[in-house]
């Protein structure tokens, strides 16, 4: 660096440092002599009277009402629809059949055995294994109970959720499969 940009950059800093110590002399504007002042400010506004207060809200009076449906089923309890109350749902104790764990959808009927009132539907499972159905048989995944087999398939009635609690039966039918 040359000394002429030396000086310059001396002086910049000199200039710098005057006008920062004067905006600091400039920010302190309290003397000993105005601290009188400030203590008689503050005891005027501790003598001035506290401003009034607002009047509390009158409370609003309800009209009471009396509860008279204390005998009447709660609609927000569960209790209403326990197992000692009649109608249809599935027997929780009643054992699964094979055919219970398939979809009914993936059921194939493929054939009949026999003839008249005991025809014995062939149905098979997506695990590639026939088996035999007959009428109160079990299958598919919605307790779907056999009611009839005919040669050309497989009636039966599924039990449903109803949506409020309760079961529903739904006819279904698998029909035999053309090969």
């Amino acid at each position: 660096m040359s000394k002429r940009t030396n000086n310059t950059v001396r002086w910049t800093a000199f200039a710098g440092l005057v006008l920062l110590l004067a905006g600091c002399a400039r920010g302190i504007t309290s003397t000993p002599g105005d601290a009188p002042n400030l203590e008689k400010w503050i005891a005027d506004i501790r003598a001035r009277p506290a401003p009034p207060l607002e009047p509390l809200p009158v409370m609003q009076q309800f009209e009471t009402f009396e509860y008279a449906a204390q005998g009447l089923r709660d609609p927000f309890s569960d209790a209403w629809n326990n197992s000692d109350s009649p109608g249809l749902r599935p027997d929780p104790n009643r054992r699964k059949e094979t055919l219970e764990q398939y979809p009914l959808d993936s059921l194939d009927m493929v054939g009949t055995i026999g003839r008249g009132p005991g025809l014995i539907a062939l149905v098979m499972a997506p695990d590639k294994v026939t088996y035999r159905v007959r009428p109160g048989t079990y299958m598919g995944q919605s307790d779907g109970r056999v009611t009839a087999v005919r040669e050309d398939g497989i009636e039966l009635v599924e039990l449903v959720p109803d949506g409020a609690g309760g079961w529903l039966e739904r006819p279904a039918a698998i029909a035999l499969e053309d090969q």
